[in-house]
C-alpha cells in the first residue's frame, strides 16, 4: 500500500485514544509506543516551573485523500475509525489539492497504517482510492488537556490529581506531599485549562474545627479571595481564606430546606455564611441563626442583605452551646407554650459542625421547665457528624444517644451526605427530642419552677444577646 506524506499544524487538535487513558494511576498500557505519540513531549518530565514552548511536538497521523464532495458520506460510513473527540477536526485541507480535504484516522484502528477489509469495502463503494497517508501535526501545550499535561510532568508511576474544588473564581487543591514540589506549575496549569478561574489555592492545615477555616498557599493567579458564588439559585459572597464554604454540600442544603414549610421556625447553629438559614427565610420561615466565627457572622449579615431577607433572620455571633442556652431556649419556652394542638408550625435545629457537634447534643437534657408540649411540636434536631466506624450509621446513633442520656432507636434517621475520605463518612441524624429529654418536670413542692426558669432565661438573653 502507497503512503503520502503531509505536513501541518492544525490549532485544538490532539488525539486521546481511549476516554480514560489519562486519568487512572497506575495502568497496563497494551501499546506503549502509541501512547506515547500522543503525550508531551517526554522532555517536559520534572518540570517544576511551567515552560509552554516545551510542550512542542510534531506526531505522525493516518490521513485519508477524499474528495471534498463525499467528505460528510465516508466520516459517517467509516465513524467507528475516523478520530472520534468533541472539538476535534477531524478534516483539514489538502495542501496539494483543494478540491480534496485530509480525514485523519484514530492510528490506533489503523495499525501500521493499513486499512481492515471492511474499512476498504467502503472506501470501493466510495470510489476512494485506499491510500492511507502520513500527516505531520505539530502538537503544542495548547493541545494538551491539564490531566495530559500533569501526567507528562510528574515523576511516573505516582498518582495525578487534577480535581479540586471550585469557589467562583477560585480552584481550591488538597496535594499530596509528593505533589508539592510540582504545585506552582499545577496551579498555572488549572488556570490555563478552566476559563473562570483566575486563582488556585492549596490547603496548607487540616480545617480549625474553631472557626472552620484553614490556613492556603496562593499557587497561582491573583491573590484575591473575596468570591461570589451561587448555590441552589441563591447569590453568596464571601471571603474564601476567612470563612468556611464547601460547594460539595449543595445538595445537603436544599435537602435540608425541603424539609421547611413556610411559617417553620429555623434554628441554624453553626450558620456560617449562610446557606441553610437563607434559603430557609426564602421559602417564609422564620430564622435564627448563629456563628462563632465574627467573620462568617459578618458575611452572614452581608448575604442576607443581599439577598434581602435580612428583616427575616435574626443573626447571633456567639458559642453554639450560649445560642442553644440562650435565645433558642427562650424562643422555644415562648413558642410552645402559646402552640395549640392544630397549629402546623415546626421548630427545626440545624448543626452543622460535624467534627464537634454531636458533643453539644447534651445541651437539651432539661433544656426546658413545665409540661411537655404535644409530641407534634417537639423540636427536630439534624445533627452532623463524622465516622470511620464500619457501620457509620450505628456509630453516629450511638454517639447521640451517649449526648443525649436516652435511646434512640425507631425515633430517629441517619442519611449519608458524602465521603469524606477514604473511611471517613460525613452523616446526618435527624430526630424530634424526646419530651423526657428536653423538658425538666417540676417538682410538687417547688413554687412557680416554671416562672423562675423564664425569668432566667429572660436574663439570660438580656445579658448575653447583642441589642
Amino acid at each position: 500500500m502507497l503512503l503520502a506524506q503531509y505536513s501541518g499544524r492544525i490549532p485544538g487538535l490532539f488525539v486521546v485514544v481511549k476516554k480514560n487513558r489519562f486519568f487512572t494511576m497506575p495502568e497496563t498500557v497494551e501499546d506503549k509506543a502509541n501512547l506515547e505519540l500522543y503525550s508531551p513531549h517526554p522532555e517536559v518530565r520534572g518540570m517544576t516551573l511551567l515552560d509552554r514552548e516545551a510542550f512542542k511536538r510534531t506526531v505522525v497521523v493516518p490521513v485519508l485523500k477524499v474528495k471534498k464532495e463525499i467528505v460528510n458520506t465516508l466520516l459517517k460510513s467509516l465513524k467507528h475509525t475516523v478520530l472520534q473527540r468533541p472539538g476535534l477536526k477531524r478534516v483539514v485541507e489538502d495542501p496539494e489539492d483543494e478540491d480534496s480535504r485530509l480525514v485523519i484516522l484514530d492510528p490506533h484502528k489503523i495499525p501500521e497504517f493499513s486499512l481492515g477489509e471492511s474499512e476498504q469495502e467502503v472506501l470501493k463503494q466510495l470510489n476512494v482510492r485506499p491510500e492511507v497517508s502520513k500527516y505531520n501535526l505539530e502538537l503544542t501545550y495548547e493541545n494538551f488537556k491539564s490531566e495530559e499535561i500533569l501526567r507528562a510532568v510528574l515523576p511516573e508511576g505516582q498518582e495525578v490529581t487534577s480535581g479540586f474544588s471550585r469557589v467562583g473564581h477560585i480552584a481550591h487543591l488538597n496535594l499530596r506531599d509528593h505533589q508539592l514540589p510540582y504545585r506552582h506549575l499545577i496551579g498555572q496549569v488549572i488556570i490555563d485549562k478552566n476559563p473562570g478561574i483566575t486563582c488556585v489555592v492549596n490547603k496548607t492545615s487540616i480545617i480549625d474545627s474553631t472557626y472552620r477555616n484553614f490556613q492556603m498557599e496562593v499557587l497561582a493567579g491573583e491573590s484575591n479571595l473575596v468570591t461570589k458564588v451561587k448555590e441552589n439559585n441563591i447569590a453568596y459572597e464571601l471571603d474564601f481564606s476567612k470563612v468556611y464554604w464547601n460547594p460539595r454540600l449543595s445538595t445537603e442544603h436544599g435537602r435540608i430546606v425541603e424539609l421547611l414549610k413556610p411559617g417553620d421556625v429555623l434554628f441554624d447553629v453553626f450558620a456560617g455564611i449562610g446557606p441553610f438559614a437563607i434559603p430557609a427565610a426564602k421559602k417564609k420561615c422564620r430564622v435564627f441563626a448563629n456563628d462563632l466565627n465574627p467573620e462568617s457572622y459578618n458575611w452572614l449579615l452581608h448575604n442576607c442583605k443581599l439577598n434581602k431577607v435580612d428583616n427575616k433572620i435574626k443573626a447571633f455571633n456567639m458559642d453554639g452551646r450560649d445560642f442553644l442556652l440562650g435565645p433558642v431556649r427562650e424562643e422555644l419556652s415562648k413558642e410552645l407554650q402559646l402552640l395549640k394542638e392544630e397549629q402546623k408550625t415546626s421548630f427545626h435545629i440545624v448543626m452543622n459542625l460535624p467534627a464537634l457537634a454531636i458533643e453539644f447534643l447534651d445541651v437539651f437534657r432539661h433544656l426546658l421547665a413545665g409540661e411537655p408540649c404535644s409530641t407534634a411540636g417537639l423540636p427536630t434536631v439534624h445533627c452532623y457528624g463524622f465516622s470511620k466506624h464500619d457501620d457509620p450509621a450505628k456509630d453516629i446513633q450511638e454517639r447521640a444517644e451517649a449526648s443525649l442520656g436516652t435511646s434512640l432507636d425507631g425515633r430517629c434517621s441517619t442519611y449519608l451526605v458524602r465521603n469524606v475520605a477514604p473511611n471517613k463518612e460525613m452523616l446526618c441524624i435527624s430526630f424530634q427530642i424526646p419530651a423526657d429529654v428536653l423538658y425538666k418536670r417540676p417538682c410538687p413542692d417547688e413554687a412557680n419552677p416554671a416562672s423562675k426558669r423564664l425569668r432566667t432565661s429572660k436574663d439570660f438573653s438580656e445579658e448575653k444577646l447583642p441589642s
